[in-house]
């Protein structure tokens, strides 16, 4: 049976931040939307709207472990695990198919299912289909990496999808990596009792944080989990349904066995799409190459984890905003990723935007620094949170912030304000003149500034 081919004005590979562009496509161009997996992308359906629902059970979970320092005697009794983790894979699931429902019932839409491959320039292949567009827009994502250890192919290890939808908790966990998605699962399985060993290659988990948050992470991990730090994974093997793993640490080897195998060791971009036929580049590591305006090629364009440049789903979006303007409207807009935000769900939480202290130190760049403690606040002190804190760096002679890290109960939450004020350019002024709640936790990011040491630059 021959190919059948269609022509079309717009092609989008992914249906995750991709397709927000649709919504400011006009009604007389023609699209092709091509997915293999299920609609709506990481994020929806194996990433962070999936793990922040049962990473809220986690928090309650610690929440009650922790209720006797607040004067309640309370316990978790039981879990209902199936109960939790079918409930997100339900309401995910739900919305994926949701979604391609709806892309399926548009008017000007072709929809395809299946692995897109690049046969020429701007020509697609998917199945029986071959499609050529004026203009595409690659959004294939990224998936977990597995690391070449050896016997790990010949055991059920699970990766961040797998973790995200077991319907049974297993009484021991041993996990490879110590990133945002290992330390992220380690706390939702943690918490609900499972006992967790975390092997990390460097001397701290979350190495590439800002070093004083990597190293209170690792300290507060290290006093619920056992966390192997400065170790190397050297095999894997399995016996019934134990798994064990031999570990190189600072001491010698040691064998460890659990019910249970976590591989979070970074991602692997998706763009094994034979880009060659069609003139997009890629970098050592697989992700594709673009310019300012987020070209990869002849009106061709790429976002999000696919390119590697952030590998967050607010960065996504903004950079379908972006494309949509180009793409669209042959606008030369670039990206401008000032003051781009991330967090990470553990316990405590934690939230950053900028430059770690290191990194500007690297850089030779000057700056003073504002820092407060929760305890220190009324609400801080209402929550005992005796180990979070915000800190502030800012540059000394233009007063704005370079850089900043919130750590504790709501960091994701409480770091926007800070957000607002370097994205308009303003100062740190802005902060410190503006009228705060008493006693909300907000408090803490004000009276950080109110620290700020102008004497003593850096």
């Amino acid at each position: 049976m021959a190919d059948k081919t269609h022509s079309v004005d717009i092609l989008i590979i992914g249906t995750g931040s991709g397709t927000h562009i649709l919504n400011d496509i006009p009604h007389n161009k023609t699209v092709a939307i091509i997915e293999k997996g299920e609609a709506g992308g990481t994020c929806l359906t194996r990433g962070c709207i999936p793990s922040k629902i049962l990473i809220h059970s986690a928090d309650v979970a610690e929440q009650i472990a922790h209720a006797k320092k607040f004067g309640l005697n309370a316990k978790v009794s039981s879990i209902d695990f199936k109960t939790i983790t079918s409930k997100a894979t339900h309401k995910v699931l739900g919305s994926s198919r949701n979604i391609e429902k709806n892309l399926q019932s548009l008017k000007n839409v072709k929809y395809f299912k299946g692995f897109a491959e690049f046969i020429g320039d701007r020509t697609i292949k998917v199945g029986s289909n071959i499609v050529r567009a004026e203009k595409v827009l690659i959004a294939t994502g990224a998936r977990p990496t597995i690391p070449n250890i050896p016997g790990l192919d010949s055991v059920k290890y699970w990766t961040s999808t797998e973790a995200l939808r077991a319907t049974k908790q297993p009484k021991s966990m041993i996990v490879l990596g110590g990133g945002y998605i290992a330390t992220e699962l380690a706390h939702f399985y943690g918490a609900l009792g499972t006992d967790i060993t975390m092997i990390q290659r460097s001397d701290v988990l979350m190495s590439r944080e800002d070093r004083e948050v990597s190293e209170l992470l690792t300290k507060t991990f290290s006093e619920k989990y056992t966390i192997l730090t400065n170790s190397e994974t050297k095999k894997v093997w399995q016996k019934g349904k134990k798994i064990f793993v031999e570990v190189k640490t600072k001491k010698g080897k040691k064998t460890i066995s659990a019910e249970a195998l976590l591989v979070a060791t970074g991602v692997t971009p998706n763009s094994e799409l034979h880009l060659e036929k069609t003139g997009v580049r890629t970098n050592t590591k697989g992700f594709i190459q673009v310019n300012e305006f987020l070209e990869a090629g002849k009106n061709i364009w790429a976002l999000g984890d696919v390119i590697g440049t952030f590998m967050l789903k607010h960065s996504a979006n903004y950079e379908a905003e972006v494309i949509s303007e180009n793409l669209l409207f042959g606008k030369q807009k670039r990206r401008d990723y000032t003051a781009m935000p991330y967090a990470v769900f553990t316990s405590p939480q934690i939230a950053g935007v900028g430059e770690s202290e290191e990194e500007l130190q690297e850089k030779g760049l000057h700056y003073v620094v504002g820092r407060h403690e929760y305890i220190k606040t009324g609400m801080g002190l209402a929550l005992q949170d005796e180990d979070g804190f915000v800190k502030i760096l800012v540059d000394p002679k233009t007063r704005k912030i370079l850089s900043c890290r919130v750590v504790g109960e709501q960091a994701s939450t409480l770091i926007h304000e800070v957000l607002v004020v370097m994205r308009n350019n303003l100062t740190v002024d802005a902060i410190e003149n503006t009228i705060h709640i008493h006693p909300a936790l907000s408090e803490v990011v004000q009276r950080a500034v109110w620290n700020i040491d102008w004497d003593h630059e850096y």
